[in-house]
């Protein structure tokens, strides 16, 4: 599925009258007054990018400061997209933002089809977020746990609490949960304390969220979404946004180096570093042939098991 069909970057004549109209707005005239931050304007046009047309899943690659996650916020700015984390921003960011130029997918009737309404930009921060606020979670959870023990044996065991008021009500549901027979101890401190999440290893985590943030039919823009992961998690993740493309109507926009994702099957990639900015097949690209001439030098290492001299 393809919401987002092309986005068109401002020429340097808009940029330069974004600037100028910023310039006026600080208190200058024209060409006179102060900036304060030129971002993101002659960011692009050293590149001869200008405009971007999507498919399915679209890759932008780089080094850094190639523009990649620029381009990300630039989007999700320009289309309105949630997010969570801050992006780095400017007195002129939004401004560009809104003098890019968007064309939208078409359905099979030929109609533009809409940005989806829960359509996100994603990024590492907020995967971090969601492992902290598990832990923290958790953490909760086992204080309840040690309290709602104490608590127990007091209800089940202690003397009657009087029901004279809805101030008592609470301490009296809870005694009378812990006497029933159908309710073990464990069960009591269950529906009290609440269930610990299992804990899983950072990437399992990191699989998790993305498995159940994704949405079906939904426009995502991630950004570097292999941080911290572990070669098999990302192939364990790169399976997650395959199966999310094909199968279920999302359309990615992903920024990233990692050679696993820049392999997904039927990806277009920009290539940031190059002059001009272009399409490339992922076998071109300067991260995949630095990792294939390393492991073809050590080889024999591995196909025949030998050992270094």
């Amino acid at each position: 599925m393809v919401y987002l069909e092309k986005f068109v970057l401002p020429d340097e004549e808009k940029e330069y009258e974004i600037a100028r109209r910023r310039r006026i707005e600080n208190g200058g005239s024209g060409d006179f007054g102060y900036l304060e931050n030129g971002y993101p304007c002659a960011l692009f046009g050293p590149k001869e990018l200008s405009e971007l047309d999507f498919e399915t899943v679209t890759i932008l690659y780089g080094g850094n400061g190639s523009g990649k996650s620029t381009l990300l916020n630039l989007i999700g700015e320009r289309l309105g997209l949630a997010r969570s984390a801050p992006c780095n921003r400017s007195e002129l960011f939004t401004p560009f933002a809104m003098a890019c130029r968007v064309r939208a997918g078409l359905d099979e009737e030929g109609d533009p089809l809409p940005i989806p309404e829960k359509s996100a930009v994603i990024t590492s921060d907020d995967v971090f977020e969601y492992m902290l606020a598990l832990r923290a979670f958790n953490a909760e959870v086992a204080d309840n746990l040690e309290e709602g023990k104490r608590d127990y044996a007091a209800l089940k065991f202690g003397s009657n609490i009087r029901f004279t008021g809805m101030d008592d009500y609470e301490d009296f549901r809870l005694q009378v949960l812990s006497r029933r027979k159908s309710v073990s101890r464990r069960k009591f401190l269950q529906q009290t304390a609440g269930r610990e999440v299992p804990p899983g290893s950072n990437g399992e985590t990191a699989v998790e969220y993305f498995e159940t943030h994704l949405q079906n039919d939904t426009l995502y823009c991630l950004d570097e979404p292999e941080n911290s992961l572990s070669p098999r998690t990302q192939q364990a993740l790169l399976s997650v946004l395959e199966r999310k493309s094909r199968y279920c109507g999302c359309q990615l926009i992903l920024a990233t180096h990692s050679p696993f994702f820049l392999a997904m099957p039927g990806a277009k990639i920009y290539d940031l570093d190059a002059r001009p900015v272009r399409p490339r097949k992922w076998w071109e690209l300067e991260n995949p042939r630095v990792f294939f001439e390393f492991f073809y030098a050590h080889r024999d290492l591995f196909l025949k098991g030998g050992e270094e001299d």
